[in-house]
């Protein structure tokens, strides 16, 4: 389609016309995400710490602030999360939200759409369909096999006000009290 396009382009309307027809582009509003701390950790808990894309275990993001709080030669950190000069742990086995069906492809942004991943999984889906992607969802883990170190978290945090009094970290931390207390039920 692309070569029709070109081939075309000496006539700018043919070449629109082709192009519109064959390859449309329909931009979406960028729409701003409605989760936090405690939406995700509940994603998190509910999914058993599980990359739904993978099956891999995943470990709840606060954990490795704490690490790179007490550790930031051996496992540094950058606001921005830049490859160069973050730990590849965050990468791979942090857990984040990624929509199931893409907000660009109508798919809600709302917890009935909102999976756990890994952020190298959120990076490489992108705005594609899992069909698209080649891959499967797999089922949540049990959170009884699996917690994410959430319940290390709580407790280490809860113990050490020096991470604890750091704003990343103390909202994970209420986000994390508060799910588990509401799973204790």
């Amino acid at each position: 389609m692309i070569a029709a396009v070109c081939r075309a382009l000496s006539d700018q309307s043919d070449a629109v016309t082709i192009l519109k027809h064959h390859y449309p582009f329909a931009p979406v509003p960028i729409t701003r995400r409605q989760y936090g701390p405690v939406e995700s950790t509940r994603v998190f808990v509910r999914d058993g710490f599980i990359d739904r894309y993978s099956g891999q275990r995943l470990i709840l993001p606060a954990v490795f602030r704490i690490l790179s709080f007490a550790l930031p030669a051996d496992f540094p950190y950058h606001p921005n999360w830049k490859t160069e000069v973050t730990h590849p742990a965050y990468w791979e086995l942090g857990a984040t939200i990624d929509h199931l069906v893409p907000v660009t492809r109508g798919g809600p942004d709302d917890e009935s759409n909102w999976i756990t991943t890994s952020m190298a999984h959120n990076s490489a889906k992108l705005n594609w369909t899992l069909d698209e992607c080649g891959w499967k969802l797999y089922p949540p883990g049990d959170l009884n096999e699996w917690d994410g170190l959430i319940r290390w978290f709580v407790e280490y945090a809860g113990a050490h006000i020096e991470y604890a009094s750091n704003s990343g970290v103390g909202q994970w931390l209420r986000a994390a009290k508060l799910v588990l207390s509401e799973i204790a039920v």
